[in-house]
């Protein structure tokens, strides 16, 4: 069974800045580039990878969709960054390897940014191009997301790290609830991604991350439900064959055509298929 990594990251912290590399994030400020990337991958069965931004500058942007055009390793994708507030936004959403946008919502001083009328206009740019959003969000902002997606209803949107759950504090109840309102809405789809990295580093398999994984694709069905790694900021506290191995576990239950879904058709469908309005 062949499987798309639907969410991964390259960066240089050499080329330029990634401020949120501080405190427990720290170990991630170094060079993660295609050759460690491929070295993750080797033994594995990720054919295929979509590279998702890192940082709100467009010179990273421009650089991994350099690596997507060269055919020489597995990124087939990317998501990037755009300035959804620039009044010529739908002019940086033309490149083919661009095949989703992402802003880090969560770090915005605003829970409500995503309905700023200039955002609202940049999303419709997103729209108009026939990609979807990725939605970086924890609790605080996923009622901002629910408003969102029930007033624009033909924007594809994906939920990043399953709306980061608390599983280091053990709070479900206040996640569940959320991302069941998320899952209500036919164009949003969802990553299981990033969990072990929001679990305790040293207790992620006690935590069982897997759990949340499993309720992810029960609640958005494997057709809307996709596998990412969060590589390398899982290497924080596992490696990519346990991520890899989470995914396998959550994904068990299912038939065969489910788990290629969740592991493989899912991610093509949502980021290589640009579909106009």
């Amino acid at each position: 069974m062949t499987i798309v990594d639907a969410h991964h990251h390259l960066w240089d912290p050499a080329v330029r800045p990634y401020p949120w590399m501080t405190g427990p994030a720290a170990p991630l400020r170094r060079r993660f580039g295609t050759d460690g990337l491929a070295a993750a991958l080797a033994g594995t069965d990720v054919t295929a990878t979509v590279v998702v931004q890192a940082v709100a500058d467009p010179g990273e942007t421009a650089e991994l969709l350099r690596i997507a055009d060269d055919n020489g390793n597995p990124v087939a994708g990317v998501v990037g960054w755009a300035d959804l507030t620039a009044p010529d936004v739908a002019e940086t959403l033309a490149h083919p390897s661009l095949v989703g946008v992402r802003h880090q919502t969560h770090d915005e001083p605003d829970p409500r940014w995503l309905l700023r009328p200039d955002v609202r206009r940049g999303l419709g740019a997103v729209q108009d191009a026939g990609l979807p959003f990725d939605l970086l969000i924890r609790g605080r902002e996923v009622p901002a997301a629910v408003e969102l997606a029930t007033r624009e209803p033909r924007l594809r949107l994906v939920v990043d790290h399953a709306a980061k759950p608390a599983i280091a504090s053990g709070d479900w109840d206040t996640w569940l609830a959320g991302i069941t309102e998320l899952a209500a809405f036919p164009q949003v789809s969802c990553k299981i991604s990033g969990l072990v990295t929001e679990a305790d580093p040293h207790r992620w398999r006690e935590q069982g991350v897997e759990r949340y994984a499993r309720r992810v694709i029960d609640l958005f069905g494997p057709d809307r439900t996709m596998f990412g790694s969060d590589w390398p900021v899982c290497t924080l506290a596992a490696t990519y064959q346990d991520v890899l191995d989470i995914a396998a576990d959550a994904t068990a239950h299912l038939r065969d055509a489910d788990r290629r879904a969740v592991l493989d058709h899912t991610a093509r469908h949502v980021y290589f298929q640009r579909r106009k309005p």
